[in-house]
């Protein structure tokens, strides 16, 4: 399976969506609702598109955790991806958030089903850090190559370097820090927005960053592993089709299947040939979520991946009988049960 792909998500149903105006100076990707509809009727809409994610990402056998949010002052909370993020070996980071009201979107619950259903050995948590003004809006702020251990983070508030750097020093990834701006000059609010890092593809507008040199080793550091790189334009990115994610998940028979998951508007801006390289290796998956890309994020920002091991559902005892022979579940060459340690 690859690193790259996490083959479980979660997903956030938040009852009282609306773009968060606390947001809005700084991300140029978000706009205000149709003239004349109500904050209720935004919120029914977004909550009738994150359904659709959800049935979307179990249809291609993605596991899909969904946890409920009722709390009107979360407004943006369907976005969890800003304050989480998981990662092989068992550890869990927390970010540190820009907005005020957007902080009290960590919650206990999910950190707690992660360390039920998972294997998680550490939490790492930088909120702490929000009282200085420091700010790092986990993988929003930053694109993670999880093969080649990259971080490739565009410099904004949101992302600043110095916990960028304490971040990659804690996790083992190099950092990759550049400029991104639009044409008027505006910079990128965050990373995800305008690129998205596969197994065996990458998407990205490399134009919208300035620096030559600068662009052309994120260029070459991306395709470092063979990866098909998908140059996006500017447009493309306005149509949000840099803010996508491979997921792994199971076909009806069980074989691994990996899907790029991004919104019904992002793919309706591709080109036939970016749409075909995307295809080499993995399927499209897009999902209608007009509403939600209001607040200004789409698919990716929706999801949080869990690239954690499965916790076994249930562990034998040394010494009994086992049929399954895996690694969560090693046997002795008579069929006995080696215990180990599941903390």
């Amino acid at each position: 399976m690859s690193a790259q792909a996490p083959s479980a998500v979660i997903l956030v149903r938040a009852t009282s969506f609306v773009p968060n105006p606390a947001t809005a100076a700084d991300n140029a990707f978000q706009s205000d609702a149709p003239d004349g509809q109500s904050d209720e009727a935004t919120s029914a809409k977004a909550l009738a598109e994150m359904d659709a994610l959800a049935a979307a990402l179990r249809a291609v056998g993605v596991r899909v955790h969904v946890f409920d949010d009722d709390d009107h002052t979360r407004p943006d909370s369907v976005f969890p991806n800003n304050w989480l993020s998981t990662h092989a070996g068992g550890t869990v980071a927390v970010y540190p958030m820009y907005a005020s009201n957007r902080r009290h979107e960590r919650r206990l619950d999910v950190l707690e089903m992660l360390k039920s259903e998972y294997r998680v050995q550490a939490i790492v948590d930088y909120s702490g850090l929000e009282p200085d003004g420091i700010f790092l809006e986990g993988t929003g702020a930053m694109v993670l190559d999880h093969v080649s251990r990259v971080a490739y983070t565009a410099r904004s508030h949101r992302a600043d370097v110095a916990v960028l750097e304490r971040f990659c020093t804690d996790f083992n990834y190099e950092p990759m820090a550049f400029d991104a701006v639009d044409s008027d000059g505006v910079p990128v609010y965050h990373t995800n927005v305008i690129a998205c890092v596969g197994t065996d593809v990458a998407m990205i507008a490399l134009e919208m960053i300035p620096d030559e040199v600068r662009r052309e080793q994120v260029r070459e550091r991306l395709a470092v592993t063979g990866r098909t790189i998908v140059e996006l334009t500017e447009e493309q990115i306005r149509q949000f089709a840099g803010n996508a994610v491979e997921l792994c998940g199971r076909t009806p028979e069980g074989k691994r299947r990996y899907v790029m998951a991004m919104s019904a508007r992002a793919r309706a801006s591709l080109r036939p040939d970016q749409v075909a390289a995307i295809e080499e290796s993995c399927e499209i998956v897009a999902v209608d979520i007009p509403s939600i890309e209001l607040a200004g994020g789409s698919v990716r920002c929706m999801i949080a991946g869990v690239h954690l091991d499965h916790r076994p559902e249930k562990l034998p005892e040394p010494g009994e009988n086992v049929v399954a022979i895996n690694e969560d579940n090693p046997v002795t060459p008579d069929g006995r049960f080696v215990a180990k340690d599941y903390a």
